[in-house]
């Protein structure tokens, strides 16, 4: 985090505490954490001080804030599509990209990395969709990633089955870097149940 950056937006927040902004309105509203409201409006700060201050006291990891940037696993089998999206959301800002090729690596890497968002094929031997949302929901140190389910065989009913498995969106391949972002950020954006 920008040493610079001293007031954060709930939308900020919502990134490094890797919860849903509507989160970081009821801990600000609760007084849980603490901070203002911009005058004539219902936008709210927080000091970065009173954010540390609430991570610590609430267990959440201090490591987003030293870099600001979104945790993100990609999982596909396909070496020559992970290393091309890793690159291409690197270079962009906001995110920190880890890679697994099968259910096994991801679930190490979930544990370690702990991303805010994992995006997986659910066409892959060992990723089934049902596996994946209870492996994350079974753990409580990963509560609040989200899951984006890829298939290239993607379809109403799938969608759906996604869904009702604890997916909370979906992307048909083949996608370019700009349809994968505007995926992950209304997932990020979204309240999570």
């Amino acid at each position: 985090m920008d040493n610079g950056k001293q007031v954060l937006t709930t939308g900020q927040v919502a990134r490094i505490c890797n919860v849903a902004p509507r989160t970081v309105s009821k801990w600000f509203d609760t007084g849980h954490l603490r901070g203002y409201r911009i005058p004539g409006s219902r936008d709210r700060r927080i000091p970065l001080n009173q954010l540390v201050r609430f991570m610590k006291a609430n267990g959440i990891p201090l490591d987003k804030l030293e870099n600001g940037l979104t945790r993100l696993l990609i999982v596909d089998e396909q070496k020559d599509l992970t290393d091309l999206l890793a690159g291409a959301l690197t270079d962009r800002n906001g995110y920190e990209v880890r890679v697994a090729a099968n259910a096994f690596e991801a679930g190490g890497i979930t544990q370690e990395f702990c991303p805010a968002v994992v995006v997986a094929d659910v066409d892959l031997p060992g990723i089934d969709g049902r596996t994946l949302s209870r492996f994350i929901a079974g753990r409580s140190e990963l509560h609040g990633i989200r899951l984006i389910g890829m298939s290239a065989s993607l379809d109403d009913t799938e969608r759906q089955t996604l869904r009702q498995e604890g997916f909370h969106n979906t992307l048909a391949k083949p996608f370019n870097i700009q349809q994968l972002i505007q995926v992950i950020e209304a997932t990020l954006r979204a309240e999570v149940a």
